[in-house]
């Protein structure tokens, strides 16, 4: 991949949007990973950082993913707000255990932290467009081997209005990164959901160099392959929302 023309490229994909849309700025939620780092560097670089907008959602979060988070805005002189969703989160699943039918499950509460956060960036995203008297829209930041495994939660970080990393892969995330010279040690920080405690290939059970492979028709150990694959296809459900028409 030819990591500046897709800079280039990436950078008037988001320019023509937003001229042919009449929008004015963008909302992104910052979580301190490579991600998130690279697409506010093109979204700063497409729109000037005045237009872009950046949001630390922490949530019983690692502390230092609000660090990096910081550190980017400032290297990027970006605006950074902050709503801290620990309480919220809190009350929510306090009055869940009040149901008679309730159990703990592990996966119910670490989605539910996504959701907490994108609806936030839409609340904001709203407001902001009400007092700058300019239209936001709300960024996605997942890259193409998370969407390819379906990893990320449906009705969370699945959900924004324009996607600029969706396309490539996480090796292809980093070349991007090296050309828009985010800071190394956020580019190139151990992936993880900064919710389970887990890095992302420890939750996967893959790495995200065999998902690029399967992707791209390559070889990899049968047993992987047949992991990324179950992945790909019990996660379909994500994608597609089965709606019947009379």
């Amino acid at each position: 991949m030819n990591a500046e023309e897709q800079v280039r490229k990436v950078t008037e994909f988001i320019q023509n949007y937003f001229k042919e849309n009449n929008l004015g700025g963008v909302i992104i939620g910052i979580s301190g990973g490579k991600d998130s780092a690279v697409a506010l560097a093109l979204f700063v670089k497409a729109l000037e950082k005045e237009n872009v907008i950046g949001i630390t959602l922490p949530c019983h979060s690692n502390e230092q993913d609000k660090i990096d988070a910081i550190k980017l805005a400032d290297f990027y002189g970006i605006k950074l707000l902050n709503i801290d969703l620990t309480s919220t989160y809190d009350t929510f699943t306090e009055e869940a255990m009040k149901l008679e039918e309730f159990i703990v499950s592990e996966d119910s509460e670490i989605n539910l932290k996504p959701r907490l956060r994108m609806a936030s960036l839409y609340y904001v995203a709203q407001m902001l467009s009400l007092r700058d008297n300019k239209r936001y829209i709300v960024a996605g930041t997942g890259n193409k081997c998370e969407e390819y495994v379906g990893y990320f939660t449906k009705g969370g970080d699945s959900v924004s209005d324009i996607k600029v990393l969706a396309d490539f892969t996480v090796e292809e995330v980093y070349q991007l990164g090296e050309v828009l010279q985010v800071p190394k040690d956020i580019l190139y920080k151990t992936p993880s959901d900064g919710l389970s405690g887990k890095s992302d290939e420890e939750k996967l059970g893959v790495k995200y160099s065999d998902i690029a492979k399967v992707i791209n028709g390559e070889e990899v150990a049968e047993e992987i392959a047949n992991r990324i694959k179950e992945m790909h296809n019990k996660n379909q459900h994500k994608f597609v929302i089965p709606t019947y028409y009379k």
